[in-house]
């Protein structure tokens, strides 16, 4: 299985380059993983590049996850921080992840100087 780049995977979910778009299909085509880190770059984009709401990016997260070729690494913990992002979209995904990440792994509380993400079961503000 392939994996992916940032780039090649805000090309798949923006559309806004043709070419571009139907090299990445062709690439992922046979499956593709993404991991942890190129999906928070990827909302990052989507979120201060391309302006996109909270419900767009929590939207684009659940078509990632459901879409057919792509493999997210550890889909199950990003289904709870997409859990999370609905429920306080403020916090930002990456938050979110960050936080359940830490839960599977058994490293709680995370330590977190801000109010909102404190806020969350697990988390603990300083």
């Amino acid at each position: 299985m392939h994996a992916v780049d940032t780039n090649l995977l805000v090309r798949l979910i923006v559309r806004d380059d043709a070419n571009q778009v139907e090299a990445a299909e062709a690439f992922v085509a046979k499956g593709a993983w993404v991991s942890h880190l190129v999906l928070a770059e990827t909302l990052w984009v989507l979120d201060a590049v391309y302006d996109r709401s909270p419900a767009q990016i929590a939207k684009a997260v659940e078509r990632m996850l459901n879409h057919k070729e792509l493999t997210i690494q550890d889909a199950a913990v990003v289904e709870l921080a997409l859990h999370q992002y609905r429920s306080r979209p403020s916090l930002g995904f990456s938050d979110c992840l960050v936080l359940e990440i830490a839960r599977k792994a058994g490293h709680l509380p995370l330590g977190t100087f801000d109010r909102n993400l404190a806020r969350l079961d697990g988390a603990h503000r300083l």
